[in-house]
């Protein structure tokens, strides 16, 4: 075993050496890395498993927020934004051409190789903690999705009146333990297989969703909607209002989260046709699908419950029968989350591991890789620190979301903190910089402005999400509160 690792190591330098003499071979790419085997499809399916997660089930309840003349316009406005700055950010990949320049590997690195300074910093602290943070949040939606099946059987068989209540922690510890297999999978390049299963189960739940809000529009057709939202004396405070405003502002721009992998995601593609435009496709068919099944599930959602719209329509119990239908529906978001989860874990995993065999190149503990054979799986590779330090990342995420698990604010809070920084700003600022575009010009106040304005919009969800928490964390009692 210690022979085949040696010849697997020396192979891979002798890869490094052949790519610098421009001698690539047929399964090294052109920086010596193992050949990269990404295609629109995969891509598509990375970023559709990253931006359908549980940001879709909160919409109909930021619509009642935001009422029909704000709520769509809100939906289709980030909708655009998001696609706009990635398609700056995918030209960013390679500098400084966007097609034959350099790779850069991660987000970091692409601000550090435009950029440079204390803004590498600033990306770092934004990218990773979001990505914690949606570890946090995935853990939290995945056992509320759990429960609701438990607790969907129960209001079945006990009516619609009972009480029902179901620990989630249980199952946030079930949903860790899965996490903690799957996050063997050693980087992004072997995880394609799960991006599209999950891709498929958010199809799944989300079209399970549209099918009951239809029917229960077509059961209460009364139900009490507004052009701006839940009304001011009747549904909620003034105060209230203007809160869940901003809250819900935080809710959608979570729900179109993706750019904090996008990078990540490039780097799985072939070099041919360039990864730029292959990943400017994989981003219009992303966030375009996305979009779409976004406007319908917020729109009919609010269309089905109106002003009351629950935080979580399927777990929220807006939806009691068909039982089964919403057994079906809360499953499919538990397996999507779970590869969702594995995306947006990847990026930490290889940063933390490249940092380490970097500073401890001689280490056997961190640097060798064991060749394993399982029945079913085939013949795979093992390393004792991605286990310990991987495992120890997944039960430190499922501690803390059981800590808060507060569905709604959380999510808020993720999406504004993760927005402004890295869907608009640093794609803005990279590409002024790489484009040269003069200081002054049209298009760089068009830019300026655009960044500015996301600014602000970043800035009041997080300080209605902030105002969630504390009232949430009021009268909560950890390991004790259930739902």
């Amino acid at each position: 075993m210690a022979l085949e690792t040696e010849h697997k190591n020396a192979f891979a330098v002798e890869s490094v050496e052949l790519a610098e003499h421009g001698d690539v071979g047929k399964n090294v790419d052109d920086d010596g890395r193992e050949k990269r085997t990404g295609t629109l499809l995969t891509a598509s399916a990375h970023i559709i498993t990253a931006v359908i997660g549980s940001g879709v089930l909160s919409l109909a309840w930021a619509n009642a927020q935001l009422g029909w003349v704000a709520g769509p316009v809100v939906l289709m406005a980030f909708s655009g934004i998001t696609w706009f700055t990635s398609t700056l950010l995918a030209d960013c990949y390679r500098t400084p051409d966007p097609v034959t320049g350099k790779r850069n590997y991660t987000y970091m690195d692409v601000v550090r190789a435009n950029l440079g300074g204390l803004k590498v910093l600033f990306c770092g602290v934004a990218q990773y903690c979001n990505l914690i943070g949606v570890s946090i949040g995935y853990t939290i939606t995945g056992s509320i999705s759990m429960a609701a099946v438990q607790r969907s059987d129960c209001f079945h068989s006990e009516g619609h009146v009972a009480r029902c209540i179901v620990s989630n922690y249980g199952f946030m510890a079930i949903f860790a333990s899965i996490q903690i297999v799957l996050s063997q999978i050693p980087n992004f390049h072997k995880l394609w297989w799960l991006s599209i299963v999950a891709a498929v189960m958010s199809f799944a739940y989300s079209s399970i969703g549209l099918g009951l809000s239809i029917a229960r529009i077509a059961e209460r057709p009364d139900v009490r909607t507004t052009l701006t939202g839940v009304t001011v004396g009747v549904d909620v405070s003034g105060a209230q209002k203007v809160w869940r405003t901003f809250q819900s502002l935080g809710n959608i721009a979570f729900a179109y989260s993706f750019s904090n992998v996008l990078i990540e995601i490039q780097d799985t593609l072939r070099s041919s046709p360039p990864e730029n435009q292959v990943m400017k496709k994989a981003s219009f068919v992303g966030v375009s699908t996305t979009t779409v099944f976004y406007v319908l599930c917020g729109c009919l959602g609010y269309a089905a419950f109106g002003n009351a719209a629950p935080g979580n329509f399927l777990t929220g119990f807006g939806f009691y029968e068909p039982f089964w239908l919403v057994d079906i529906g809360n499953v499919c978001i538990a397996i999507h989350l779970v590869g969702a989860y594995q995306v947006f874990c990847q990026p930490i995993y290889q940063f933390v591991e490249t940092k380490s065999r970097g500073r401890w190149p001689e280490s056997s503990f961190i640097c060798r890789e064991y060749s394993l054979r399982a029945p079913v799986v085939g013949e795979f590779s093992v390393n004792l620190f991605r286990v310990v330090w991987r495992t120890w990342y997944v039960v430190v995420t499922a501690v803390l979301a059981m800590i808060f698990p507060f569905f709604n604010d959380f999510l808020g809070l993720i999406g504004a903190f993760a927005f402004w920084p890295l869907t608009v700003y640093f794609p803005v600022e990279m590409y002024i910089a790489q484009a040269k575009i003069p200081r002054g010009s049209s298009v760089w106040i068009g830019l300026k402005m655009l960044s500015f304005v996301c600014l602000v919009i970043s800035v009041v969800a997080a300080l209605g999400s902030i105002q969630g928490l504390a009232t949430d964390v009021s009268d909560y009692k950890p390991f004790k509160t259930v739902g």
